[in-house]
């Protein structure tokens, strides 16, 4: 076997390697799911939104709910018998709003047991669709976050406010217009919000219309950190008892790699010895 002969194998295995991890990758996502299936006799479904790379050129994907996530759940619940629970596991920053309440909607029309997991964040859209659950679990760090409309990368609640403190002859068209556009949209999602907490029986319609009223209408930045605490003493239905298979779920969706990582250390558990104490 010559050099070039090396060589040419050498650049067909580098081309064909991403591949076959990828493929590897997923079998180890399945086989972990499934273990967790079994342990909770639930269907589980993943919603994980990590920074990824592209195979060959390594570019980061930045990926948020969309249309084709709200499809694919939206089969996945249509699949599962209406006695079978559901375990949906969330890690997401956010996205579209549509696609958001498509997902929501779903889940509280599903007759089973609905449980979403949050093993680190939920925010936006994913707080949206954590709402229509039987049972928030979360990490004890975990957070969720409010889910107040944005227009482009401005705040609906922020546009609206400007109505308040400027006279009217002193405000562009443009602007009236985009507060005409979140007034609707403060409107709309305060009103899905509601909708979607009424279904939890200890929520009445009073609580149900509180609680859209403090997420969806600008109280907070948009990336404010609802803790367990708070969502707690919100009166969510918020457990912290989260299973294991889920965070060693979380460990197959690895953030892209960089040339030097921000974060280092040893990847095993530290167990105080006998002994050793201080």
């Amino acid at each position: 076997m010559s050099f070039f002969d090396i060589l040419w194998i050498f650049f067909i295995i580098s081309s064909i390697w991403p591949a076959i991890r990828m493929r590897m990758l997923e079998d180890a996502r399945l086989r972990m799911m499934r273990r967790l299936e079994q342990k909770r006799n639930s269907r589980v479904i993943a919603l994980i939104h990590r920074q990824e790379t592209m195979a060959l050129l390594g570019f980061p994907v930045f990926r948020y709910i969309n249309i084709e996530d709200s499809e694919a759940l939206l089969r996945a619940i249509k699949m599962t018998d209406d006695d079978i629970p559901i375990d949906l596991i969330l890690h997401t920053p956010g996205g579209l709003v549509l696609a958001a309440e498509q997902i929501a909607h779903a889940l509280c029309r599903h007759p089973a047991k609905v449980t979403v997991f949050v093993p680190h964040y939920a925010m936006s859209g994913g707080t949206l669709i954590a709402l229509a659950a039987d049972e928030i679990v979360m990490d004890e760090n975990a957070v969720l976050g409010p889910v107040d409309p944005q227009l482009g990368d401005q705040p609906a609640a922020s546009i609206v406010k400007v109505l308040e403190q400027k006279d009217i002859n002193e405000i562009d068209d443009r602007t009236l217009i985009l507060a005409d556009i979140s007034r609707k949209a403060i409107n709309q999602v305060r009103n899905t919000v509601a909708e979607i907490l009424s279904h939890h029986p200890q929520i009445d319609e009073t609580k149900a219309q509180e609680l859209a009223e403090l997420m969806a209408t600008g109280t907070w930045t948009h990336d404010y950190p609802i803790t367990v605490e708070e969502a707690r003493e919100m009166g969510l239905p918020v457990s912290t008892e989260m299973p294991e298979e889920v965070y060693k779920l979380m460990a197959l969706y690895s953030q892209a790699r960089q040339q030097r990582p921000s974060v280092s250390y040893i990847p095993m558990p530290y167990q105080r010895r006998e002994g050793n104490q201080a």
